[in-house]
């Protein structure tokens, strides 16, 4: 954590989740590589330690929804990094700037990859899942949550029932 602290990487972040509680189980942040079906999407990941890391390398899926031939659907990654090419040298920072460089290159020759054969369709349907499981909060809005009260009502006398708009 220190040495993300001290050489962030754009659009990677991580920390234990929730800070200060287990050190081995952390939560991470990947912005979708520019220039690709996932760029504007935020992707969180799971990341855990096992007792000899840096030993070994640390578990890490995917919890945000994607479309992508190497990231299974329960949210494995197949890289080689974090199986037989681990290396201790390696940071979580680097790690996790590989599978943003995995976003952006799928591996063909990863035993997940069915690379589709139809790339536009493969590229537009990553890009709907993109929009619709990666999407960042977005920021508060105060110009429109400020005339409302408590119970969601906009102050303009409707009756509001159920909250839903």
């Amino acid at each position: 954590m220190q040495e993300l602290q001290r050489n962030p990487i754009l659009g990677i972040t991580a920390a234990p989740a929730p800070p200060g509680t287990n050190p081995y189980e952390w939560v991470g942040n990947i912005a979708g590589p520019p220039d690709s079906p996932y760029e504007g999407g935020l992707f969180v990941v799971r990341i855990h330690f096992p007792n000899d890391y840096p030993f070994s390398p640390p578990h890490i899926t995917m919890q945000t929804r994607i479309h992508h031939p190497n990231i299974s659907p329960d949210g494995r990654i197949c890289l080689d990094t974090l199986s037989r090419r681990w290396s201790s040298a390696l940071t979580i920072g680097q790690v996790l700037l590989s599978i943003q460089q995995l976003m952006g290159e799928p591996n063909p020759h990863n035993p997940l990859a069915i690379l589709p054969v139809n790339r536009q369709q493969f590229n537009q349907t990553a890009r709907q899942w993109t929009q619709l499981y990666a999407r960042p909060p977005q920021p508060h809005n105060q110009s429109t949550q400020g005339n409302r009260d408590n119970s969601g009502n906009d102050g303009s006398g409707g009756s509001g029932g159920t909250g839903s708009q």
